[in-house]
């Protein structure tokens, strides 16, 4: 058998080669972190803390911040991440220096699912040439590289939209897929939250018949990298997801379930969204139904 090998490697890059390409005058880079902090008896599943201050504190060269929530979530949304327009992504990430043409590499502290969902929302808009540094930022630190507290001078300019609306889905899509041999819905939450024992997101448990393939076990737990291409394939085939099958995959609130997506169309998958308010929205809604062990 041959060994499976992932699709688009440019995608996915080292700290070696980020650290040659810093002066790249193509090339922009992001920090994309933000943290969730559990708090329990608050009524929330979490509340959000922004990684500005992290960023301020020290960041690779050169590098800007994406502030997942300032910028790039519906601000009149009752859900944290909910997508903002297409013409309003566009236009934040056009005022940040992602621009036609260019080259970007996105990173995360902690997790790199912060990461991969703005590359899942580049790759919403059209834009394929953005790529994930594999590790992120602690694994650029835990190898003694330069960092920096200087802030990034990107100019701005404008991204051109060229939309792929099936990238993300709405609760109904996800509704219908119920039951359809020829669709596999995917948890990419915690065990535990996928079983129901816990009850984080409002009623405990997960869409009807959806399958479990946590994020965090396609990372690496020493370095946080992601698995290489052969257990990645081991865990989606496990769980019954196909590249000859459409795949929605989902979580709390739509973030590492793009964890999940990435690895996915870097394995060939071709029909892949993300349903965008996830487990934030299902919980919440008592017309929907939900499953538990």
């Amino acid at each position: 058998m041959n060994e499976v090998q992932y699709r688009y490697p440019e995608a996915i890059v080292s700290g070696d080669w980020l650290e040659s390409h810093l002066d790249d005058p193509d090339l922009r880079v992001f920090d994309c972190t933000t943290h969730l902090v559990y708090e329990e008896g608050s009524g929330q599943p979490y509340s959000v803390v922004s990684g500005r201050a992290d960023y301020d504190g020290g960041h690779i060269p050169g590098s800007g911040f994406l502030d997942l929530q300032e910028s790039f979530a519906r601000q009149d949304s009752p859900y944290r991440f909910t997508l903002p327009t297409v013409a309003e992504a566009a236009n934040a990430f056009g005022r940040h220096g992602i621009t036609d043409g260019i080259g970007v590499v996105l990173y995360a502290r902690k997790s790199i699912q912060w990461a991969t969902r703005f590359w899942w929302m580049l790759r919403w808009l059209g834009f394929d040439r953005a790529a994930i540094l594999n590790g992120g930022y602690d694994k650029w630190l835990a190898d003694g590289r330069a960092v920096s507290t200087e802030p990034s001078r990107y100019p701005a300019g404008r991204l051109t939209a060229a939309p792929r609306p099936e990238t993300f889905v709405g609760r109904d899509t996800v509704l219908k897929a119920i039951g359809q041999s020829e669709t596999c819905t995917i948890n990419a939450l915690l065990p535990d939250l996928h079983s129901g024992r816990s009850s984080r997101y409002g009623r405990p448990g997960r869409v009807p018949g959806s399958v479990n393939v946590p994020a965090a076990s396609l990372l690496t737990p020493e370095s946080m990298e992601f698995v290489g291409s052969d257990k990645a394939q081991e865990a989606f085939a496990a769980v019954g997801a196909e590249p000859a099958k459409r795949v929605i995959a989902y979580c709390g609130g739509g973030i590492a379930a793009t964890l999940d997506a990435f690895l996915m169309h870097q394995l060939g998958f071709r029909d892949i969204a993300v349903y965008d308010n996830s487990m934030s929205e299902w919980a919440k809604d008592e017309t929907l139904p939900i499953e538990t062990d």
